[in-house]
């Protein structure tokens, strides 16, 4: 949450920039008073309404209404073609996306009519952002790249870094996050001629990070896109800004924080008819008080149903796909036109130019039909990969499961073999003490009594035993459910390592090695996910197990055993507010060419059939992702390797 200081800051920005952009209003108001002819009026109508479109809504979409209005009078085209943009980009604002995809498709007509480039490149832009709150992305795409192709040609700075920031925003919602920090990076390329972009790109900078797990980054973001908002009065990216802050707290378990920034989002949407920020904003407050606040989740949620119905209703995507199909046809009959006109100058060509094309269209479409079918293949090849490494990844955990299972059975089986023993005893104690009670020797039958006793007493303290060891390994080996325990890292670790051993030894029944283990008792109990933790401990151990296992075979085979002690030792420490867990063997060690590799999907030193690949792979992202923590290897080739878990207390 913003503190109180931050606050006053941004409140006093707001005040001295807000002052500035009222003096810019004004400025364009008294040019209008004094302007003498239409044209000049259309034009900075058309400016006062773009300069409105984030602050006022109302505002825009009226000065937007009178410079269409007398451009159509004065049949300015240029004129006409931009008021239509303004207008409908402020009607996207408002939350009428049918009527804003109206708008724009007749402003990009007369633009493609009188070929106004720049004209051309807003309203595909703008038609882009349209599809972009209808979540059609690879349509936004389409107009955004279209735009960007024209801007690019005229070399206008400004545009560039308007259409890298709109394209770097789509993949953000497409999940593509490299690809969106890419290009809104390239956004800020020429700072001097977006200044009043920044709180758009903070925002979606801000989202990148937030998704890439870096809270503080995004936050710090977040924060520059609300201080630069209120300097620009551009109350529609700031409810925006708050609603997303709100989404990624709520993401981090915080739902004061998240309620706190949700009901400013929704303050800021409201103060600009802002529908899809009054939507976000009011969904996440309603969700956030359903299980809390139910009468204040109903309010909220009424809120956010009349604003999806505005922006989303029935009529208003009937519209839209009316407006749609007619641009579609329209598109189609330019390129029909465009045909007929290819056609005629076909008509009037030489036999030889008309031999050539043949020639060249046989090549192409060939070519074409070789493409397809390597296209096939490729598919093809792709999901059958996709299949393999699902297989794998099952593959690796019912391999981790074995491991447990095994371990498990030699656990079990010392107190069920003291509950079989006790029984059998009991039962004979018994046969005992009907032939006392036979020759009315109640005495002695009484002691008989009390060793029967005795002996099911420990059967029920052995059962209690077995009991707890399965429900501890039940405990361990549950699907995870990705939330964190304060665990005792110690007695984890020590489970999982009599767990591999034993696994190992009910494999291979030739298998020994000398466990040496240095448990740091100031440890404590750590904040961990137990069953993730626990199965990159496991993979350690049993990789430490294979080493030192494949050292011995390699000595036996050779003669040469004399001197070599299999040795694993697995230790825990704490390291200022860090806990380390080392789990260090005495075999071959890693080659050096490797050890740069372990950790990628699918790398293994083991031979083919042994391994998958994945288990290094899944430790370190369970590690690094899961914990924040660091997974590293130290090793000696010929001598060994000792893998270090390195977490934050």
């Amino acid at each position: 949450m913003i503190k109180k200081s931050s606050i006053v800051v941004l409140l006093t920005f707001s005040c001295s920039i807000g002052l500035a952009q009222n003096k810019y209003t004004d400025s364009l108001l008294r040019q209008l008073t004094l302007a003498r002819d239409d044209t000049s009026r259309v034009l900075l109508m058309g400016q006062l309404s773009f300069h409105y479109r984030y602050s006022n809504i109302d505002s825009s979409i009226y000065f937007g209404q009178k410079s269409l209005a007398l451009a159509q009078q004065i049949k300015f085209k240029r004129g006409e073609a931009n008021a239509l943009s303004h207008v409908g980009q402020a009607m996207r604002e408002k939350g009428d996306l049918s009527k804003a995809l109206e708008l724009q498709l007749k402003g990009l007509k007369i633009a493609e009519a009188n070929n106004y480039i720049f004209e051309r490149s807003t309203c595909l832009r703008r038609i882009g952002l349209v599809y972009m709150d209808l979540k059609d992305y690879p349509k936004t795409l389409s107009y955004l790249r279209q735009a960007l192709d024209i801007v690019t040609l005229i070399q206008f700075k400004r545009g560039l870094a308007i259409e890298y920031m709109n394209i770097g925003m789509t993949y953000d919602y497409m999940g593509q996050l490299d690809s969106a920090l890419y290009y809104e990076q390239k956004a800020f390329d020429d700072k001097e001629s977006i200044e009043d972009l920044f709180p758009e790109v903070n925002r979606v900078l801000g989202n990148i990070h937030s998704k890439k797990g870096d809270q503080q980054l995004a936050l710090s973001y977040y924060q520059k896109g609300i201080e630069t908002g209120l300097k620009l009065n551009d109350y529609r990216t700031i409810s925006f800004i708050y609603a997303d802050a709100a989404e990624m707290f709520r993401k981090y378990k915080q739902p004061d924080s998240s309620i706190s920034y949700a009901k400013n989002g929704l303050k800021y949407g409201q103060m600009t008819s802002y529908k899809k920020g009054i939507l976000f904003s009011s969904k996440i407050l309603s969700e956030l008080y359903d299980s809390i606040n139910p009468g204040e989740a109903l309010h909220y949620y009424k809120i956010a149903a009349a604003a999806k119905d505005s922006l989303f209703g029935a009529g208003n995507i009937q519209t839209i796909q009316s407006l749609i199909s007619k641009e579609e046809s329209r598109q189609n009959e330019i390129e029909l036109a465009k045909a007929a006109y290819q056609n005629r100058l076909k008509q009037y060509g030489l036999l030889a130019g008309l031999g050539i094309f043949l020639i060249i269209a046989f090549i192409l479409y060939r070519n074409n039909r070789q493409k397809q079918k390597a296209n096939k293949i490729l598919e093809a090849t792709l999901s059958n990969l996709k299949s393999t490494q699902s297989q794998l990844v099952q593959s690796e955990k019912m391999a981790s499961l074995g491991e447990l299972t095994a371990g498990i059975a030699h656990e079990i089986q010392n107190p069920l073999n003291f509950v079989n023993n006790f029984s059998e005893v009991s039962n004979e104690l018994i046969d005992e003490m009907k032939e006392e009670l036979n020759k009315g020797d109640i005495d002695e039958a009484k002691a008989i009594s009390t060793n029967i006793k005795q002996n099911l007493e420990k059967i029920n303290h052995h059962g209690k035993r077995a009991d707890a060891i399965v429900k501890g390994m039940l405990q361990h080996s549950r699907t995870s459910n990705g939330q964190k325990e304060l665990t005792d890292i110690n007695t984890l670790t020590d489970e999982y390592l009599r767990l591999a051993y034993h696994g190992l030894r009910a494999k291979d029944k030739s298998f020994n090695a000398t466990l040496k283990t240095e448990y740091d008792q100031n440890i404590g109990n750590i904040n961990i996910i137990p069953q993730d933790m626990g199965r990159v401990i496991l993979n350690l151990i049993t990789n430490a197990f294979y080493a030192v296992n494949e050292k011995a075979n390699i000595a036996r085979d050779s003669g040469d055993q004399v001197g070599y002690e299999p040795t694993v030792t697995v230790s825990t420490k704490r390291i200022g507010d860090r806990v380390e867990i080392k789990v260090s063997d005495n075999g071959n060690g890693i080659p050096a060419k490797a050890v740069d590799k372990i950790f990628q999907p699918f790398f293994t030193t083991k031979p083919t059939g042994q391994g998958t690949g994945l288990g290094l792979s899944m430790s370190y992202d369970i590690v690094t992702n899961a914990h924040g923590g660091a997974l590293k290897v130290e090793t000696k080739e010929g001598e060994g390797a000792t893998f270090i878990i390195s977490l934050i207390v």
